[in-house]
């Protein structure tokens, strides 16, 4: 759907409507489900309701999120993925329907995850970077003593900002909130980039499964280049992480001869998890890694063409 807003082949629109049909445009489990990964479809039923207003699009999406909205529950995030498979979801519907318990909700919910899960919350903000669920909060360390920050993870978390930062006005209560955790992060991302321009999969432990990684580094380039085109992040201190990482990628990860992405780590929760990665060596499920380099690229094409450089 990111690569559709500057490329709209009709191709994309057709596969996009008919996988969101073969779903009957509901939740994965059905309207009562209160797992982030079963509604982070969600997102992109309200993107596809946005291009031709069809109700049966956004109806069962909105019947879900009215039932978490209207119950007490806040601690269903506990793991930081749900943070991205959530979080974007509430801020759309807040903005399709004008109503605030939607965004109310969703910083309900994210508070709880980043201040209280696990009995401290799951960001360090003396790091600026999150632990990806309360089994590695302190004491569990990397093989080097330093905290565990898994890069896919610390990545859906730093898109999920992004992506509801472009949703909600900046006048809504919460935005300055998410807008200083993004800039945090931003910071505590630029001082552990590789030399390469690539992240490793442990942010702060190179010796740990080190290597190049494309679906955490697609996913802090599409942050730092949403910042830099929206006036967040200094584009003097933070576009040369952009370029470099991106003509990385491009240069060492795309299999010319069938477009499949190298260097993708599998599913998993910490850096041991979903390896070998490698050039050849293709993920468990794809899918994700994928998603996550063309959100990059397409912050990356708007940011090129608002400079005027399309090098």
């Amino acid at each position: 759907m990111a690569l559709y807003t500057i490329h709209p082949r009709q191709e994309y629109f057709d596969y996009t409507y008919k996988w969101g049909d073969y779903h009957k445009w509901t939740p994965r489990n059905g309207v009562t489900t209160r797992d982030a990964d079963d509604y982070c479809c969600s997102q992109t039923y309200i993107d596809m309701y946005r291009i031709t207003h069809e109700w049966k699009m956004i109806q069962p999406a909105k019947v879900n999120f009215n039932m978490i909205v209207s119950t007490p529950q806040c601690g269903d995030w506990w793991w930081i993925d749900a943070i991205q498979m959530g979080m974007p979801g509430l801020a759309k519907m807040g903005v399709e329907t004008g109503e605030q318990k939607y965004w109310d909700k969703m910083w309900e919910m994210y508070q709880h995850t980043r201040n209280i899960e696990g009995g401290k919350g799951l960001f360090n903000i003396k790091e600026g970077l999150w632990w990806r669920d309360h089994d590695f909060d302190p004491p569990y360390k990397e093989p080097n003593g330093k905290n565990c920050y898994w890069s896919r993870g610390n990545g859906w978390v730093y898109a999920a900002l992004v992506r509801v930062l472009d949703e909600i006005p900046a006048s809504e209560t919460h935005y300055q909130d998410y807008v200083n955790d993004f800039v945090a992060m931003s910071k505590a991302l630029k001082a552990c980039v590789r030399k390469d321009g690539y992240w490793n999969v442990s942010l702060h432990d190179e010796s740990n499964f080190g290597g190049k990684e494309t679906s955490g580094t697609s996913l802090f380039v599409y942050g730092m280049a949403w910042g830099i085109r929206k006036g967040i992040l200094d584009a003097k201190e933070y576009m040369p992480l952009v370029e470099k990482a991106w003509k990385a990628m491009v240069a060492d990860c795309i299999h010319p001869e069938n477009g499949m992405l190298g260097f993708v780590q599998g599913t998993g929760k910490e850096p041991k998890d979903g390896q070998p990665v490698s050039y050849e060596n293709a993920p468990d499920f794809e899918d994700y890694g994928i998603g996550c380099f063309l959100l990059a690229g397409t912050e990356v094409y708007k940011l090129a063409y608002k400079s005027g450089s399309t090098k």
